[in-house]
């Protein structure tokens, strides 16, 4: 069988197959010496329906191999439809998985298990659902998140209540198979109307005696809405948040995010999903949507402020530096930085022109017509990502997207960024906290290449360096023992 020539979009060191629809990590997990990430997977298409847990490992988040497919869709039974969102335990000598059994013909989705004593390899689900039915007085009720905590198991799942408001209920368990319900651990400010009418894919981390909270807001008009992380502590069995609620990521493009505590250290690991931000019928002629982020350590500052970087593997994937320039640029000639191949890491140190925009643009086509702009706004104090250039193809969305900044409105002091792309993929990342994820699809044939501009009238400070990225190395495995090449998981 001949290959199918490589697609310009599919991202090279995210993780996803080659082929058809996956949405939201699960199951994040280390057993074995080994990360295991798995993750909403549709084997027979790229649209959000049958859906499996698709399921890879690595000894050191560079090197993946893919493994079968963990959970299927039993017909007729109690998961028919769907073997929705969750995550996993590594117990002794077992994983054991907890997610979400999906029927269409019921409106929440009961809490049931699957096991595997072989190291993900196979999975034994269990007879009866864990907990069948859900709370009175909720209206929503899905995703459960399982650690271990003070010598006891804990489980939040996420729920809407017929008061309006969104919830995170928390169990608690002594043996994995017995809970007990212990009301919402916390719940939203906010009522219908008003607010999210209920929160996906609760995550809960620890840091001493301060924690953080993490839900995927979700409205009934647009379904999946935003992440918010909520800080505080908890109190009796309850959360006490000690600031208002703040976006995690600030670009379009990201939800349902995922946690896991690294082996051996107080380090958080997290992976989110992001989403296409094209039209589906691009999607269906490409035969793939989705993609997970790479993973980001997650950590707390002393002010309670939640700090995202990415994991300090990554570095293992930068080749040669590619690019290595500092200077200053004035309106209105751009200065070139140099070419950068689809797939580079970015650091840079900038310093705004205190009279307008400035920043960086990745310019993908030949005549300058194509291009993704990230630049510093001092006046609002804002980093903005804009990719309302960024495509050829008219099916790709637009918009400019902002993240807060307070540094760019500070006259001569270096606004630092590290920003990852691959192919169709940018996040973004500031030194003071903040990022900005987003989907873009450049359809020119390049070279791809680095400017520093500005739109002011005074100037703009640069140090930027960039190296080309290697996938790391991949077992090229069946993901779904049957299936073919459409089951492998292949780096472009």
């Amino acid at each position: 069988m001949s290959a199918l020539p490589a697609d310009p979009h599919l991202p090279a060191i995210h993780l996803r197959p080659p082929r058809n629809w996956i949405n939201d990590p699960n199951g994040l997990v280390f057993h074995d010496g080994h990360y295991h990430v798995f993750f909403q997977y549709n084997p027979h298409g790229p649209q959000h329906s049958n859906v499996h847990w698709g399921h890879v490992r690595s000894p050191d988040l560079i090197n993946w191999e893919p493994l079968p497919v963990a959970l299927t869709p039993t017909p007729d039974d109690y998961d028919a439809d769907g073997c929705y969102s969750g995550n996993a335990v590594s117990v002794d000598d077992r994983m054991v998985a907890f997610y979400s059994a999906h029927r269409n013909d019921r409106w929440w989705q009961p809490i049931t298990t699957a096991e595997s004593q072989d190291n993900g390899r196979t999975w034994a689900k269990r007879p009866q659902l864990l907990i069948p039915e859900p709370p009175a007085g909720t209206t929503m009720y899905r995703d459960p998140y399982v650690w271990r905590q003070d010598e006891r198991w804990r489980m939040l799942v996420g729920s809407a209540l017929d008061d309006g408001h969104a919830a995170a209920l928390l169990y608690e368990s002594d043996d994995l198979e017995n809970w007990a319900y212990l009301g919402p651990f916390h719940t939203s400010d906010t009522a219908t109307g008003t607010g999210p009418l209920g929160w996906e894919c609760p995550q809960y981390a620890t840091f001493g005696d301060r924690s953080v909270l993490i839900v995927s807001d979700w409205t009934p008009q647009s379904g999946p809405s935003h992440t918010t992380t909520h800080t505080g502590h908890e109190e009796n069995g309850r959360f006490v948040p000690d600031a208002s609620p703040v976006p995690l990521d600030h670009g379009p493009d990201l939800y349902a995010p995922a946690l896991l505590k690294a082996p051996g250290e107080d380090r958080w690991l997290l992976w989110g999903w992001a989403w296409e931000a094209r039209d589906d019928s691009w999607a269906h002629e490409a035969g793939w949507a989705g993609v997970l982020t790479l993973p980001r350590e997650v950590s707390l500052t002393a002010d309670g402020a939640v700090v995202q970087r990415p994991a300090r593997e990554l570095l293992a994937l930068r080749g040669a530096r590619v690019l290595h320039r500092t200077g200053h640029v004035t309106r209105p000639e751009p200065a070139e930085l140099g070419q950068v191949s689809r797939t580079f890491d970015l650091t840079a140190a900038l310093i705004p022109d205190p009279t307008g925009a400035s920043g960086l643009r990745l310019v993908t086509s030949a005549d300058g017509s194509e291009y993704l702009d990230i630049s510093l706004d001092p006046a609002a104090g804002q980093l903005i990502v804009d990719r309302g250039h960024a495509s050829l193809d008219a099916r790709a969305r637009g918009g400019s997207y902002t993240a807060p900044c307070p540094a760019a409105g500070r006259p001569g002091t270096p606004v630092e960024l590290r920003v990852i792309v691959d192919r169709s993929i940018a996040e973004v990342y500031l030194a003071d906290e903040q990022v900005l994820t987003l989907r873009f699809y450049p359809l020119a044939d390049g070279p791809w290449r680095l400017q520093a501009r500005t739109t002011g009238t005074g100037r703009s400070g640069f140090a930027v360096e960039a190296w080309n990225l290697a996938p790391g190395g991949v077992h090229q495995e069946l993901v779904l023992a049957g299936q073919g090449r459409d089951a492998e998981l292949t780096r472009p």
